[in-house]
């Protein structure tokens, strides 16, 4: 349970709403047990590290739509959590334009030990959630929340809001195509077929369960906007959970 609790967090496991909330990428801690990553303060703010602001945004979800919310307590540089063991991405030595050194030619043993102890603890706690409330006759929707950066490999984002799906597509097509007054799309600026969609094919797909990834660019989330943007899309989700019945 302690090497859990390091590198994960649940909120509200007990909250009564028909979602589960999931942030993988919540946090750009670096704990020195996994090694130096070999980059520089202002990377590890960046979103080379994590996904800023995507938190506060999953926190007010979670808290508007009575959800429960599970996240990770360790960057993605050390296990990117939406990523299966397998995948390069999963303990990257490069993201965008950044290298990343110290995920260069890592020892087997140091990648199962990061699989053991982040991934699959993480992904545990979260087919527990989900499995609770199917066992007591529910159906839960998984939605997961995220944050891009406005610039990537040089190019400026027009898109401000995304809404990514798996195999079933009625939750995201209904928050896609709700009114928030954000520049939204669907599947952008990633998609399934980019390797993105990990966690909701893991976990949703198999079990028939609605699902969608919510990606805001970061920049409006930033100083703290989050709880705010999570004031406007929380009618948004509800009302689209309840039309993708």
């Amino acid at each position: 349970m302690a090497k859990a609790a390091a590198v994960l967090a649940i909120e509200g496991a007990d909250a009564a709403g028909p979602a589960v909330l999931v942030c993988e990428h919540a946090s750009n801690a670096l704990p020195k047990d996994w090694g130096d990553p070999g980059i520089d303060a202002a990377q590890q703010q960046s979103h080379v590290a994590w996904d800023p602001g995507a938190l506060d945004l999953a926190r007010g979800l979670a808290r508007l739509l009575d959800a429960p919310l599970i996240f990770g307590r360790v960057s993605r540089l050390i296990y990117d959590l939406n990523r299966p063991p397998h995948s390069p991405a999963a303990m990257p030595d490069r993201s965008e334009l950044h290298d990343i050194p110290g995920n260069r030619d890592l020892a087997p043993a140091l990648r199962r030990r990061r699989t053991d102890e982040i991934y699959l603890p993480f992904h545990a706690a979260l087919a527990a959630m989900l499995a609770h409330r199917l066992a007591i006759g529910q159906m839960p929707v998984l939605i997961t929340v995220h944050s891009f950066t406005p610039v990537y490999f040089g190019r400026p984002r027009a898109v401000e809001f995304g809404v990514i799906h798996d195999r079933d597509d009625r939750l995201a097509r209904a928050i896609a195509a709700a009114a928030t007054g954000l520049e939204t799309r669907l599947n952008a600026p990633y998609s399934a077929a980019d390797g993105v969609a990990h966690t909701l094919a893991l976990h949703a797909t198999p079990m028939g369960l609605r699902h969608a990834m919510l990606e805001l660019r970061n920049d409006l989330l930033a100083g703290g906007a989050g709880a705010a943007m999570a004031q406007r899309l929380a009618p948004v989700l509800r009302a689209a959970i309840g039309d993708a019945a």
